[in-house]
């Protein structure tokens, strides 16, 4: 099973619409620079908070790209 595989499945079981192609590609920067940034646990922990947000992952991904660097949000 790919992991796209395995996200649709888990996505369809939690009742939740599977990641588009371009929401992963930000999904996987925002986890980069969460783990580039910090401790390589900030990376799945903040796509947490992404998700719980309900906000566009590309405004969450440009917040994270600020924190790293500037250290704080605006």
């Amino acid at each position: 099973m790919t992991a796209e595989e395995f996200v649709t499945a888990f996505a369809a079981a939690a009742g939740a619409p599977a990641p588009t192609e371009e929401e992963i590609a930000q999904l996987l920067d925002l986890a980069a620079v969460a783990a580039h940034s910090s401790e390589r646990i900030a990376a799945p922990l903040c796509c947490y908070v992404a998700g719980a947000t309900g906000k566009p992952v590309a405004e969450l991904l440009d917040v994270a790209r600020q924190i790293a660097e500037t250290g704080k949000a605006s």
